[in-house]
């Protein structure tokens, strides 16, 4: 036998739920923690409906849809929790269901990957799951594939259900001092170039959080550490972290470039990291705690260029200087009881019930605007002067989805600032 997938209780009842519906067939994501042990799924989500479909017609699947819905999906999840697979629900037992499913889980991986800013670790599981589930039948067939592996064939999984997985976990949070500079091009008439350049930069920032001191409760603990070690069952455990980032050493060989404009991201973060409370490490904490700093300040960075590049009005703007706030971080409890939580990301002209429309759309919780967890972050005052310049500026059109999917705002030249955990993004000319 394969891996094993321990799944709340509350999976099973969701997908058969979904095999009632005479829609089919439903297709969706599987979300949850890896470790090299075994992998625990906590969640399950149906990938939306397509309001005007034109690709996908009668019982063919959109792959585009899906993968776009699970890149979506990933940045709404705290670090921890990740998309671990795809599941489907059809009669069809045929070959061409495992052929779909085998396709749909290495796009979602490619995509979600592709905007990972850190480097691969050798204690990464690299295997994702697919589950075929017929709705008459209620037969379950679980596979996984090796997702690095382009010739990889499919590999027998145990799935087992069991109650109670949403709660034993451990939460290992911080808040982070942000102050980062983003040189950008000199032609700015180039969105694809500033776009790139933009990621050049988070990834430089992101070598430095990798290369941080990170200290838990105060103390530098050694890899192997316990975190639940001496600690009584059923008690709720947090930690609070602390992530010490040394400044880069310049160095002689360094090239000077010219630049047309900067990017300024500041303000303060929150981060927070779930650990399934079997024996976590330290190693394992610290790890995905660096991942969900740099997953949470590039989501936003990405939504607002994304905005930015989708208001070709505001684009064409002749302002030297432009200050926008980056949308903060919101949780969800993914149940009334536990201790798990997704996320959003709340632009300062949006009401909660739009997040709450996006919960429901995304990851189908049905959330009250007081369950809301808006205490984290602020949103940040922004008090500049504005002044004019006398070229244009233009940009391309991307396509994006909806801001329902997750949009964000338009680049001409700008810097970014997240302050006192709230956030904003600034740009410059030089």
């Amino acid at each position: 036998m394969g891996r094993g997938y321990i799944v709340d209780d509350a999976v099973e009842r969701y997908l058969s739920a979904l095999c009632g519906q005479p829609t089919v067939p439903v297709t969706g994501l599987l979300i949850g923690q890896s470790t090299t042990q075994r992998d625990f799924v906590v969640m399950a989500t149906r990938t939306p409906q397509r309001e005007e479909s034109t690709t996908a017609t009668g019982n063919s699947v959109d792959k585009d849809w899906v993968t776009e819905h699970a890149r979506q999906v990933s940045r709404m999840l705290p670090g921890g929790l990740s998309v671990l697979g795809v599941f489907i629900i059809t009669e069809n037992d045929g070959k061409e269901t495992q052929a779909t499913l085998r396709q749909l889980v290495f796009a979602v991986d490619n995509l979600i990957s592709s905007e990972h800013l850190w480097k691969p670790a050798d204690d990464d599981v690299t295997e994702c799951v697919t589950l075929h589930v017929n709705p008459k039948t209620r037969k379950t067939t679980c596979r996984t594939f090796e997702v690095k592996d382009p010739k990889s064939t499919a590999k027998p999984a145990d799935w087992k259900y069991q109650c109670g997985v949403c709660s034993s976990w451990v939460m290992v949070s911080c808040w982070l001092n942000v102050d980062m500079l983003v040189p950008l091009p000199n032609n700015r008439t180039s969105a694809e170039y500033m776009a790139t350049c933009v990621k050049e930069g988070l990834k430089a920032w992101a070598h430095q959080i990798d290369n941080s001191v990170c200290l838990i409760d105060g103390k530098k603990l050694p890899e192997d550490t316990e975190l639940t070690a001496g600690q009584k069952r059923n008690v709720k455990q947090t930690y609070t972290t602390q992530l010490l980032i040394m400044p880069e050493e310049l160095r002689s060989a360094d090239v000077i470039q010219s630049c047309g404009g900067s990017m300024s991201v500041r303000g303060t973060i929150h981060s927070r990291v779930y650990l399934h409370s079997n024996k976590p490490k330290s190693k394992l904490a610290e790890k995905l705690l660096k991942r969900d700093v740099v997953s949470t300040v590039a989501t936003r960075v990405q939504m607002l260029m994304e905005e930015l590049q989708a208001s070709e009005e505001e684009s064409k703007s002749r302002e030297t200087q432009l200050t926008e706030q980056l949308p903060r971080r919101v949780f969800c409890p993914v149940k009334a009881t536990g201790p798990l939580c997704v996320c959003d990301y709340q632009f300062s002209d949006e009401d909660l019930c739009e997040v709450t429309d996006r919960l429901k759309e995304m990851l189908d919780i049905d959330a009250a605007e007081e369950d809301l967890d808006t205490r984290q972050e602020m949103t940040a005052d922004i008090a500049e002067s504005r002044v004019k310049e006398e070229a244009t500026v233009e940009t391309v059109n991307a396509l994006e989805p909806k801001r329902k999917g997750f949009t964000g705002v338009a680049i001409a030249t700008a810097a970014a600032v997240l302050a006192a955990a709230a956030s904003m993004l600034y740009l410059n000319d030089v």
